[in-house]
């Protein structure tokens, strides 16, 4: 029985496509390069102050490790599930939300996620600028003076370390994933590990070994400390949804399952845990060096009175910030801006306008008043458990692997993904009931107990009705294991051809057929 020849698929539509959402050409995210990432991510001040307030709460070291340990282990897991997918299709996560969103209808879980990264992104800019300005001050008091008059909320001195730092992850972060990836691996996440591994060595020494990792600070019972355990558990994962979502973004640089997988493993269970030990060790270190639990490093730094510590600490925390603001808070927004409208905007211009609007949100107003930060950033995070579950049932369940790349780059009314003008809706009508249930169990005051697993009852709920709503589509997938091998894609081979061959390309090009691999 001959095969029917080959016809040559229609060109991407510039309404999907751009080089850089086009399918990873250059795949460097090695083991170390991921391992870096999740430094990057995790040697965030926020982490840092989580684990030592779980002590200060009462939880003795050793089961805050042990909730820590447990709760990123679930990340660890869920990491590898996106992870798997992200490197087969090579894609960035607004690209693969078009399989079960639509083509056009992935943009709304796109500026979901855009819309909390850019709320962050302004926030951690901004604290970094708090730690710019102590360094200005160690090193220039006289400058003092320019530090308490108020313009739109801010001081002279405080407007002009926002946005320097503005500017130099603007800089930075506009030069493209590859330089993203050689920042990472040398910067942001060893030197935090050198400037807190020598704060926990000095307050062991001063404190003379008198650290108890056994004991409870407020004689939490039994009862209690099992309850405060597990919402520490729940709410290690939640906060790591965000990068759980947007996962693909960085393992469609990877070269095989084997680096994001190994990175992941040393990155999270192992480097999270190793960090939260620091952490609490640097805590319990304070009480007895300096009679009270501080949870927050750049305190410690303070307290220590010395101007070379002082220095050395302020620019750590600094890059500590740069580091989490790459892979939180500026990757995955502008491949969403992207995502918008390819033919216009790129990586480099996604980023630019999350920079923009990082300003104009005024951050520093946003996350000094508690009902914003719990009302805003708690609505959206309450969507992120459906989202992550849509996304993962899809691609494992429903489709059990089976992804049309150059699919997800058409809008031919007869394509895969374009279901009704766009738009699947078996994924609005998942998403939203479990949407309104994860939001209102974690914003209403009556439910308040249940509110750190909010996105629990989201997910699990998301995920059965996308399971029913799909049931036909489910029963014509094919049976079997879930393919191991990078997704064949034309698009894809014409990108590498015009590469080879520059002289063919142009405005208007269209990529040339090659067969996959």
């Amino acid at each position: 029985m001959s095969t029917p020849p080959q016809h040559r698929p229609a060109a991407p539509d510039p309404r999907l496509f751009n080089e850089d959402l086009a399918p990873a050409l250059e795949r460097k995210w090695g083991t170390y390069s991921v391992f870096a990432l999740w430094m990057s991510d995790t040697h965030a001040i926020s982490n840092y102050a989580f684990a030592a307030s779980l002590f200060v709460l009462g939880l003795p070291a050793w089961q805050v490790f042990l909730a820590l340990l447990s709760g990123i282990t679930i990340v660890y897991w869920l990491m590898n599930r996106m992870g798997h997918a992200g490197h087969r299709t090579g894609v960035p996560y607004p690209v693969l939300a078009r399989a079960s969103w639509g083509v056009y209808g992935a943009n709304v879980p796109a500026l979901l996620r855009a819309v909390m990264a850019v709320a962050w992104y302004g926030i951690q800019t901004w604290l970094a600028s708090t730690a710019v300005v102590l360094l200005t001050l160690q090193i220039a008091p006289g400058l003092d003076a320019y530090h308490h008059n108020s313009v739109l909320g801010l001081s002279t001195l405080g407007w002009i370390a926002f946005m320097v730092m503005w500017g130099l992850q603007a800089v930075l972060l506009t030069r493209g994933m590859e330089f993203i990836r050689k920042v990472q691996d040398f910067a942001t996440g060893p030197v935090v590990w050198l400037v807190v591994l020598a704060l926990a060595v000095y307050l062991v020494v001063k404190a003379h070994g008198d650290i108890s990792l056994t004991r409870s600070l407020t004689g939490l019972g039994g009862a209690a400390q099992a309850r405060q355990s597990l919402i520490a558990v729940s709410l290690t994962v939640a906060t790591f949804l965000t990068l759980v979502l947007n996962y693909a973004d960085f393992a469609r640089f990877t070269p095989d399952h084997r680096s994001y997988r190994r990175g992941n493993l040393i990155g999270l269970p192992v480097n999270f845990t190793a960090f939260a030990v620091v952490a609490v060790l640097v805590t319990a270190g304070t009480i007895s060096v300096f009679g009270e639990a501080i949870y927050d490093p750049v305190k410690v730094i303070q307290k220590i009175d010395n101007p070379v510590v002082t220095v050395i600490g302020a620019l750590a925390f600094i890059i500590a910030t740069i580091g989490i603001n790459v892979v939180a808070n500026f990757v995955s927004p502008a491949y969403d801006f992207a995502n918008l409208a390819p033919k216009h905007l790129d990586f480099k211009r996604g980023g630019m306008i999350t920079a923009v609007l990082a300003i104009l949100v005024m951050p520093w107003k946003l996350y000094s008043s508690a009902l914003v930060i719990q009302y805003f950033l708690g609505a959206l995070g309450a969507f992120l458990g459906p989202l992550v579950a849509i996304l993962l049932v899809d691609y494992y369940l429903v489709r059990r692997g089976r992804i049309d790349v150059d699919a997800l780059f058409s809008a031919d009314a007869e394509g895969a993904y374009f279901y009704r003008r766009g738009y699947n809706p078996k994924a609005v009508i998942a998403f939203l009931p479990a949407a309104a249930v994860a939001a209102s169990l974690a914003l209403i005051p009556a439910f308040g107990a249940v509110a750190p697993f909010s996105w629990i009852f989201g997910m699990a709920l998301s995920g059965l009705l996308y399971v029913l709503v799909s049931g036909r589509s489910r029963a014509a997938a094919e049976a079997g294991p879930i393919p191991q091998g990078i997704i064949p894609s034309q698009v894809r081979g014409g990108i590498e051809e015009a590469a080879q061959r520059p002289e063919r390309t142009g405005a208007g090009a269209a990529p040339a057929v090659v067969k996959g691999s």
